[in-house]
């Protein structure tokens, strides 16, 4: 019984549109089911170098500053070349495979991106929020947020297809630390 009323508590707390579902990397928490923000995924795409030349490195570049060698020697550290090397491509797999299946289901993108593609700090907070479950910070509800939750799956299905289960679970950890990271370097809270 009182495990019951703390999971009606916690999902009480849960933001809007934030369900307390079982994700695939994530634990028990959450998916989030509302509406993409499509400006803020396009202002990623942009600050990654647009949707025909998207590039991780350009988007961590824009996100980190002066910081970005630092970041990535961290991370390197943390997780091993390899890996790190691998999260970089299949982060690239990931907007390109997102931006396949928008085309395909023909939803368009915004035509003004926000925050500004420029601004690594703006960027940053922006995705830190899209990441914000009511329980924190969560990479799951952040990638929903990014693209839906239906497409995020089918790119978790693709990323399985092409580069292995492992992939995708090192892609997720890496994010959500790297994400952890700028969160820490501009000091945001939620």
């Amino acid at each position: 019984m009182k495990t019951l009323i703390l999971s009606v508590i916690a999902a009480a707390m849960l933001m809007p549109s934030v369900v307390n579902e079982p994700t695939r990397f994530s634990g028990s928490c959450c998916v989030y089911t509302g509406a993409p923000a499509l400006p803020v995924t396009l202002s990623m795409i942009e600050a990654g170098g647009g949707p025909k030349d998207f590039s991780t490195v350009t988007l961590l570049t824009t996100l980190t500053g002066p910081q970005f060698s630092a970041e990535v020697a961290k991370l390197n550290n943390q997780y091993g070349k390899d890996q790190v090397a691998q999260f970089l491509k299949t982060f690239d797999f990931v907007v390109n495979d997102s931006l396949r299946i928008v085309t395909e289901k023909n939803i368009a993108l915004p035509s003004t991106p926000s925050p500004n593609p420029k601004d690594g700090a703006a960027l940053a907070k922006a995705l830190w929020g899209a990441g914000q479950s009511g329980e924190g910070f969560n990479v799951e509800v952040m990638l929903d947020r990014a693209v839906s939750h239906p497409i995020h799956l089918q790119v978790m299905k693709d990323i399985d297809a092409k580069y292995g289960l492992a992939a995708d679970a090192q892609y997720h950890a890496i994010l959500t630390t790297a994400m952890n990271d700028l969160a820490g370097a501009y000091k945001l809270q939620m």
